[in-house]
């Protein structure tokens, strides 16, 4: 248990496939204007992702290996292709506003990625795990940056207005530099608390024990206190 918790945590945080692996970016940085597209292009994602690895992983033992990756793309696409379908039934404004970029899943870097690299060699508990975890990871990410472009660009949220009346929105934000741009400041804070988290502590009033208290050079007295 403690080991596929281990994997869905991976894709959450430690491998989040946008902050960290930095793949499947194009996606990520044309729908995220509104909230409502960056949740609905996360979920079906982690749709797409956990069908695809789950049914690679149950036949993983029956694929040629050398024409496994024609194999992989029919299958990613034949999710695509229902996902797509369910959108334009049931959420035609949705799918009109993500255009191209849901039939573009089929050729995501994620979820080539991860079929080719885990559900390809691995059983079916560990995959469950990881797809849901590299899929949340990917719509967590996808809502923050939606939130913080949809706010400050039209000053609302899922299109229901939450700023005053007078706010003036910064268009700047609905345009592509204000996705990489919030996309960077994601980045930064991601490493800015990765860093905090492994500072090492001093100990209060005492160096001794402290991994770094030969190269510090604080002076100590002879009891060990600054």
């Amino acid at each position: 248990m403690k080991r596929l918790f281990n994997i869905f945590a991976n894709g959450l945080v430690r491998e989040n496939p946008l902050l960290i692996l930095m793949i499947g970016l194009c996606s990520a940085l044309a729908v995220t204007t509104s909230t409502a597209n960056g949740i609905g292009m996360g979920l079906s994602m982690t749709f797409v992702l956990l069908m695809s690895e789950v049914v690679i992983s149950i036949f993983r033992k029956l694929i040629p290996s050398s024409i496994r990756i024609p194999i992989f793309i029919i299958i990613i696409a034949a999710f695509t292709t229902v996902i797509d379908y369910v959108l334009k039934a049931w959420f035609p404004d949705l799918s009109k506003a993500m255009g191209v970029f849901i039939p573009l899943i089929v050729v995501n870097c994620v979820i080539m990625g991860r079929v080719e690299g885990f559900a390809s060699k691995q059983p079916l508990g560990g995959v469950i795990a990881d797809s849901l975890g590299m899929g949340l990871g990917y719509t967590w990410v996808l809502t923050g940056i939606s939130l913080v472009r949809e706010l400050l660009g039209s000053g609302s949220i899922a299109a229901i207005p939450v700023l005053p009346a007078n706010y003036q929105p910064v268009i700047f934000f609905i345009l592509p530099p204000g996705g990489f741009f919030v996309f960077a400041m994601f980045i930064a804070l991601n490493l800015f608390v990765k860093s905090r988290l492994k500072s090492p502590s001093l100990p209060e009033n005492n160096c001794e024990g402290c991994a770094v208290s030969s190269h510090c050079g604080i002076p100590e007295n002879k009891e060990g206190k600054i």
